[in-house]
C-alpha cells in the first residue's frame, strides 16, 4: 500500500503506555489476569473491580506519560509511530470513503475514534482486551485495536502485508457504518451475528475499491493479501486450529468461504449497496 503520504486521522486516541482508562495505577499483565481470575470467582464486573484498584490509587501515575494538550476531546496524543502513523493513515482513509458515500446518499458520516491500546483498555463496552482481538463498541462508537494483533495475523495466521492489517481497521469501521446506518443492532443469536460480520468484511471491501479508484492507495498484490487474511480468520478453519473440528452451528463470524468472497464483493463492486448480506442465502 502507498500510504505514507497520507492524511493522518485526527481521531486517533494512542492509550499505549498509559493506564487502563487513563487514570490511575497502571495494570501490568499479571496484575490484569489476576483481576480477571477475581472477577470469574466472584461474579463482579471487571470494569468494577478495575474501577475499585485505581480508587485506591494515586490519580497519576509516575511512569505513565503525561498526555499532551491539543487533541479535542481526547486524553492520548497522536501516535508517533510507524505502526499508530499506518492505522492513522487507514482510518483518515475511511473517513475520506465513507463521508462521500453517505453524501450521495443524503446522509451525514459521523466519524469514529479508533483507540490504539496494549494489553488492555476501558470502553463503554467493558474491558477491551488483546486476548479477544479489535471490536466496535457500538455504546461509545470508537474501535479498540492493540496493534500486536497485526503480529499474530502474521505469525499465527500466515496473513501479512499492510492491506491485511489495513483490512482489519476497515472491518472495524464497517461495523460502525452499520451502527450509523441502524443495522449494527439487528442481533438476534449466532446466524444474524455472522451476517453482520460478513457485512463489515464487505464494506471493508468497499473502502477498498474506493482506497484504489480514487485514493492510488492500492499497489499490485494488496488485495490478494485482505483476500488471505478474510480467509484466515473464518470460524471453521479458527476452530479447526483450536479444536481439530468444526462445528457450523456455533460460528459467529462465518467461514473462510464467506469472509473472503464477501469482501471480494466490496472491492469488486465498490458498492454498498451490495452487501446486503441478510438478502441472500449463506453457506
Amino acid at each position: 500500500m502507498q500510504w505514507e503520504e497520507g492524511r493522518e486521522s485526527e481521531n486517533v486516541e494512542d492509550r499505549r503506555g498509559f493506564p487502563i482508562g487513563g487514570r490511575g495505577a497502571s495494570l501490568g499483565c499479571g496484575g490484569l489476569l489476576l483481576l480477571l481470575v477475581v472477577s470469574w470467582l466472584t461474579g463482579i464486573n471487571p470494569l468494577r473491580l478495575l474501577d475499585m484498584v485505581q480508587q485506591g490509587s494515586p490519580s497519576t501515575s509516575a511512569s505513565a506519560p503525561a498526555a499532551p494538550p491539543g487533541r479535542a476531546n481526547s486524553s492520548a496524543p497522536a501516535p508517533n509511530d510507524t505502526l499508530g502513523k499506518f492505522a492513522s493513515v487507514v482510518l483518515a482513509s475511511t473517513e475520506d470513503v465513507w463521508s462521500d458515500l453517505f453524501a450521495r446518499s443524503g446522509r451525514t458520516y459521523g466519524r469514529p475514534k479508533l483507540v490504539l491500546f496494549t494489553g488492555a483498555a476501558r470502553s463503554a463496552c467493558g474491558l477491551a482486551s488483546a486476548a479477544v482481538g479489535p471490536f466496535y463498541c457500538e455504546e461509545d462508537r470508537k474501535v479498540y485495536l492493540d496493534l500486536s494483533f497485526f503480529q499474530d495475523l502474521s505469525s499465527r495466521f500466515g496473513a501479512s502485508g499492510d492491506f491485511a492489517d489495513a483490512y482489519v481497521i476497515a472491518h472495524e469501521i464497517g461495523h460502525h457504518v452499520q451502527n450509523q446506518l441502524g443495522q449494527f443492532g439487528a442481533r438476534g443469536g449466532n446466524a444474524a451475528s455472522v451476517r453482520i460480520e460478513l457485512q463489515a468484511d464487505c464494506y471493508a471491501g468497499v473502502w477498498g475499491f474506493h482506497a484504489n479508484r480514487d485514493r492510488h492507495m492500492i499497489e499490485p498484490g494488496d488485495f490478494e493479501e485482505g483476500l488471505r487474511a478474510a480467509a484466515a480468520i473464518g470460524d471453521d478453519r479458527l476452530q479447526r486450529m483450536s479444536k481439530g473440528y468444526v462445528a457450523p452451528e456455533s460460528f459467529t463470524h462465518g467461514s473462510a468461504r464467506e469472509r473472503a468472497g464477501w469482501l471480494r464483493r466490496g472491492l469488486e463492486t465498490g458498492d454498498p449497496n451490495r452487501c446486503d448480506t441478510s438478502r441472500e442465502r449463506l453457506e
